[in-house]
């Protein structure tokens, strides 16, 4: 088994949806297309997986180990940045990229604001009723949580996760990140304006409909 499991087939069974496709995978988890395919062939012929009209999981507890010796690797290599944005699909709850992070999602990493690679949150947007399985989730991945941005001097390394809960979530997804609405994160942008000018003259040209 640990042959097979290793943390690129452990971060495929994770991201599969049933009926997925090997392209949309690799999409999801930010990996080239062969890395993603010679990874899905080693699951199937371990009998981990089957891609019959698109590819399933065939045992939820593989699933499960899957996480275990992700987060495990975590632990031992914390995630980078990049990483740090495809964790939260091995989480089992819905979630969108929302702020800051919504507005790097829409102009597709065009427009980066206010944060440095040492002191770097991600904001997530959650229903109420999950938040303390979000919480439990990251705390695997050695991720702290918070409702607000913490100060860099309070958190242990450059990595945190900041939770909006909502009642209800609406969710798009652009180029395999789920994000809050295209209209959504141009009004925050609006209300910060002087934070979000270039970058809403970026959504402009980017998107012919919006008509900013």
């Amino acid at each position: 088994m640990y042959e097979v499991l290793d943390d690129t087939a452990a971060q495929v069974i994770l991201a599969i949806e049933s009926g997925d496709s090997i392209r949309r995978v690799a999409q999801h988890l930010h990996t080239p297309y062969e890395t993603v395919r010679q990874a899905v062939n080693r699951l199937e012929d371990a009998g981990y997986i089957s891609y019959d009209d698109g590819l399933s999981v065939i045992d939820e507890r593989v699933r499960d180990a899957a996480r275990e010796l992700v987060a495990a690797s975590a632990g031992v290599s914390p995630p980078s940045i990049e990483e740090a944005y495809v964790i939260p699909q091995f989480g089992d709850r819905p979630y969108a990229f929302t702020r800051i992070d919504a507005v790097y999602v829409w102009t597709q990493g065009g427009y980066q604001v206010g944060r440095d690679p040492d002191d770097y949150p991600l904001f997530l947007a959650a229903q109420e009723q999950d938040v303390d399985a979000w919480e439990t989730f990251f705390e695997a991945f050695d991720l702290p949580t918070a409702f607000e941005r913490q100060p860099r001097d309070e958190i242990d390394g450059p990595l945190q996760i900041v939770l909006e809960p909502r009642p209800s979530l609406d969710v798009n997804h652009v180029e395999g990140y789920p994000v809050i609405p295209r209209a959504e994160t141009s009004e925050y942008m609006r209300e910060n304006y002087a934070q979000f000018q270039s970058g809403l003259a970026m959504l402009d040209r980017m998107y012919e409909d919006l008509q900013l």
